[in-house]
């Protein structure tokens, strides 16, 4: 089981959270510094997968935690049995071994009318073992997605129980009731002298069996990690403590926040993320957001939809403020890598948002657009595939002057086909249909005023991937997601079955956003 703490302690927590064990910080130096220099596009799809590696090392810790509780439990029960003589007569000799001190000894139950249950609540390991049981259970409970979602505080306050469970491991084994023998002058036969019990330190191959516990060992796994993650810790307090100031504050269509923010001695990537923490709402709670802004700009942004009771009472504060004032203290952390930071690694590129998942690749396409401003861009992407589903037609004003800005900018540059663009609108009313049909021939899309016109429903998946395939032949596909979990699985899917056996021709690679 120490070697599963020891790669639990060491994986990243990137979802919701995104903030316990071995610093993101860490893990993303390592991917700048390390992987995206030396490792292959496989290998670094891997490394994008922290979370659910996270999970599993956390799920084969739950069970490694069964296996030894029950059996403890069992062991308690034989040793108390064997106190009781209820075994055979070698068992009770090993059982009534003691010293004046009484320290040398096999069986740690002592006495002869203790309970079980009393003894593990009374030794330091049974105690420990119950608290860091009750942690992990707490832990791993409210990690399931339906409390995530709906009450993420519970959440967050619960999942930094992390720091009772790996105290209580450290203090786990000081009880020492393990216990195994140790060398003796002259050494003990055991097998000559199990059947002459009654000559036990009365001839010289037999002299009385000496026990010993074992040294606690779990330290020694973990204060590496801990060391790192105290590290990251006075990091992010330095970080939190720099100052913040606000740019501009926008309230956009359908909940949804934008908020402009200078920091000194900021860089990002494109698709990179931050951890926000306002102090107004909660000193602890720190929340992760997609930035919308360009590497190019001299200010990074993030868009913050209503999903909760934190960005409910963010929202509310921005929408009180007074006509140009700063909103209320602002503590970032970060940026942090993503897999969208390897888009422009590949020929082509797919990207496809859902809802406010489009936040990376407005990132994206701000730094084509100031890319193309120079006049010879260095870009090995030759080509974009950009897919965005709403629900709502007022979500696509979030982006739409930054599509029609693109747009204007290809055009001027000969470069349209560059940058192929579709808007899915899922969910319509149906009392706004006429009026659609009625302005369907005008030459923008009624919906967004763009030249690509909105289409109704969802995308029709294998029909875009055979056009890709079909208009880059010979090409390596990066298809980029931010989105739910099922339609990750489609596209996934769809990777696997257009991707062409021969490495000469298309090939797709597919990534997602891991939050």
């Amino acid at each position: 089981n120490s070697f599963f703490l020891l790669l639990y302690s060491l994986s990243p927590h990137t979802g919701l959270v995104g903030f316990e064990k071995m610093s993101l910080t860490c893990l993303t130096f390592l991917l700048s510094l390390i992987c995206f220099q030396c490792c292959s596009r496989t290998m670094r799809k891997q490394m994008d997968k922290n979370l659910s590696f996270h999970k599993l090392v956390a799920y084969m810790i739950a069970l490694m935690t069964a296996v030894h509780m029950i059996a403890h439990l069992l062991n308690v029960e034989w040793y108390n049995n064997s106190r009781q003589g209820v075994y055979d007569e070698l068992s009770t000799a090993l059982s009534n071994l003691a010293d004046t001190d009484n320290t040398t000894y096999l069986n740690p139950i002592r006495t002869t009318d203790l309970i079980p249950t009393y003894f593990v609540f009374t030794t330091i390991a049974g105690l420990t073992g119950v608290i860091i049981t009750l942690a992990l259970i707490l832990i791993i409970t409210s990690s399931m997605e339906v409390i995530r979602r709906s009450y993420f505080e519970v959440f967050w306050y619960t999942h930094h129980l992390f720091i009772i469970f790996f105290a209580g491991l450290v203090f786990h084994g000081a009880g020492r009731i393990v216990r195994s023998q140790t060398t003796t002058d002259p050494p003990h036969n055991a097998t000559f002298c199990k059947d002459r019990i009654q000559d036990w330190g009365r001839i010289p191959q037999c002299p009385v069996p000496q026990f010993a516990g074992g040294f606690p060992q779990t330290w020694m796994w973990v204060i590496g990690p801990m060391i790192l993650y105290i590290c990251e810790r006075l990091l992010r307090l330095i970080r939190y403590m720099q100052h913040v100031t606000y740019r501009k504050i926008v309230m956009r269509p359908s909940k949804v926040l934008e908020l402009q923010l200078v920091k000194s001695g900021f860089k990002m990537e494109v698709g990179q993320y931050v951890f926000l923490n306002c102090p107004s709402i909660s000193q602890l709670e720190w929340h992760p957001f997609t930035m919308t802004s360009a590497p190019e700009e001299d200010f990074f942004s993030v868009h913050i939809r209503s999903a909760g009771d934190w960005t409910d009472k963010l929202i509310d504060i921005m929408k009180n403020l007074p006509e140009g004032a700063q909103g209320p203290k602002m503590g970032v952390d970060g940026p942090f890598g993503t897999a969208s930071e390897d888009v422009f690694d590949y020929e082509v590129g797919m990207l496809v948002g859902a809802g406010i998942g489009v936040t990376p690749f407005a990132s994206i396409l701000k730094s084509i657009w100031y890319k193309f401003k120079d006049s010879n861009p260095k870009l090995r992407t030759r080509k974009i595939y950009f897919y965005w589903l709403c629900r709502e037609t007022y979500a696509f004003e979030w982006f739409v002057d930054l599509l029609q800005g693109l747009e204007r900018e290809m055009e001027e540059r000969g470069l349209g086909d560059f940058l192929t663009y579709k808007l899915f609108l899922t969910g319509w009313d149906q009392n706004f249909v006429p009026y659609v049909g009625t302005h369907n021939d005008e030459d923008t899309d009624v919906i967004t005023g763009l030249k690509q016109k909105t289409q109704y429903g969802r995308p029709m998946w294998d029909k875009e991937f055979e056009q890709v395939r079909k208009e880059n032949p010979t090409s390596v596909v990066g298809t980029f997601l931010c989105g739910p979990a099922a339609l990750a699985t489609v596209l996934e899917k769809k990777c696997a079955k257009y991707s062409d056996m021969d490495p000469r021709k298309t090939k797709f690679y597919f990534n997602k956003e891991n939050f």
